[in-house]
């Protein structure tokens, strides 16, 4: 989880945001600078595709009221949002309260259960199971929202919806422009294949006249956890069996990517030595390419601003050939509305949902902001969208990515720990992988979690 919440912080600075660090109080009852309202006309546009949000019309009477929004990053953004509202409803006092996210998944539950907690708040997939019995459905149709949002069926409870995805992050491969122009690479050497990768990695990579690696030309090492994840889709294996518990990594699927990646550092091309992290190996400018997921646009930005780099969408085993899935996704996700807020706050919050998801503007600006694919389908082409290398760096059929939930940790530190057994314990990969599956299997006994991976338009069972 801190992975998200140091890319989201990093992102918005990256877009030059400048965010107010310290927990701000919740401020008083009152509505702060919200002013009557009488003018039910205002004059203007209905905005949305097929939801749609009409402006015209008084919020809770035209009567001065305020809520509180807690957020943990990009606050200006947020109250941006929450300002360019008041100026259509000019009574309705919108307060973005920064909540540090070491803190804010503590504080939030407990505020919450009263009718004095924030009648808004960012939600975060991870923390579902926490937050979800505080939540008041959306009041919106559910074959509406599946007109214009992705992932709709994924967040179905009860036949409602509490929050749905703001959009989403996934790998890519990101490359570093200038050594891919100085090893005369250009754009139609971008590999479709992991073979054709392989090839290019050689061309990218640097040696001495001794024959010492100064360049590798694809580095992973700490990364390799991340990607074991979301690569055996390609193979049409999915994370967990049918029931939905129980996990599948023992398999051909899983060592055929362990395999595919090990290939690259067989070839030269790298080295497990050769920098503890992919990532901050690419960042230093002692590897030409690296598997990441979308926060490392912001990280990149931020940490390394002096690298030229761009990314392009993770190769598949076969050119040509859509592959069951192209990785795992993981989600941003929509506001949630406090259902122990006071009704009229809830009212006035329900309101400001339908003009937050119907605002196109909006869903462009946060796309951005958190450099994830949208879910709001009328800017899923949008070029100031795709714009970002991060976000055009999906696959065109963005709907061959399976999101399985926000499984338990234990998937992704039993895969970094197999990892390191692989690159520096010696130990084999059919071996590493009996006892990673040991290990995940053991941890999810007391675990509650059943995978959403049927929810998956493709999903076959294997």
């Amino acid at each position: 989880m801190k992975v998200h919440h140091k890319f989201q912080r990093i992102a918005a600075l990256a877009a030059g945001i400048v965010l107010t660090l310290g927990a701000c109080s919740a401020g008083g009852s009152g509505a702060g600078d919200a002013v009557q309202d009488t003018k039910a006309d205002k004059g203007l546009s209905v905005q949305g595709v097929n939801l749609k949000y009409d402006p015209n019309h008084l919020v809770n009477d035209g009567k001065p009221i305020k809520l509180d929004w807690w957020a943990w990053t990009n606050i200006e953004i947020f109250q941006k949002i929450a300002d360019d509202y008041q100026k259509i409803h000019p009574n309705v006092d919108i307060h973005v309260v920064n909540q540090p996210w070491d803190d804010i998944w503590t504080k939030l539950p407990l505020e919450l259960k009263s009718a004095k907690g924030p009648a808004l708040f960012n939600m975060h997939g991870s923390q579902h199971a926490n937050l979800v019995e505080f939540m008041a459905p959306y009041d919106l149709p559910v074959d509406e929202l599946k007109k214009d949002y992705t992932g709709v069926d994924y967040h179905v409870v009860d036949g409602k919806i509490p929050y749905l995805h703001l959009g989403m992050m996934s790998g890519a491969i990101y490359y570093n422009t200038d050594m891919w122009k100085e090893a005369g690479l250009t754009d139609a050497d971008i590999p479709q294949t992991w073979d054709e990768m392989r090839t290019v990695a050689k061309k990218l990579t640097v040696r001495d006249p001794s024959g010492k690696l100064k360049r590798a030309g694809f580095s992973f090492n700490d990364e390799g956890g991340t990607f074991q994840m979301g690569l055996s889709y390609q193979y049409g294996q999915n994370l967990f069996a049918a029931d939905g518990k129980t996990p599948t990594v023992n398999n051909e699927a899983n060592l055929k990517v362990i395999n595919q990646m090990k290939a690259f550092y067989d070839d030269g091309s790298g080295d497990k030595d050769f920098g503890t992290s992919g990532t901050e190996s690419f960042g230093q400018g002692q590897a030409a390419m690296t598997y990441a997921w979308g926060w490392y646009a912001g990280t990149l930005a931020h940490d390394y601003p002096d690298i030229h780099w761009s990314a392009f969408p993770t190769p598949v085993p076969e050119k040509g050939k859509v592959p069951y899935a192209y990785d795992r996704t993981g989600l941003e996700a929509t506001f949630g509305i406090n259902k122990n807020a006071p009704k009229e706050q809830q009212a006035v919050a329900q309101d400001f949902l339908k003009y937050y998801l119907t605002n196109a503007d909006v869903q462009k600006t946060l796309a951005i902001a958190y450099a994830v694919f949208p879910a709001y389908i009328p800017i899923a082409e949008d070029p100031g969208v795709l714009a970002s290398p991060a976000i055009n760096a999906f696959h065109k059929e963005v709907d061959r990515y399976i999101w399985p939930g926000d499984f338990p940790a234990t998937f992704e530190d039993s895969s970094k720990a197999m990892w390191q057994d692989i690159l520096y314990n010696g130990v084999a990969p059919q071996a590493a992988l009996v006892a990673n599956e040991s290990k995940i299997k053991t941890d999810l006994k007391s675990s509650s979690f059943v995978s959403l991976e049927k929810l998956y338009p493709f999903y076959q069972a294997k």
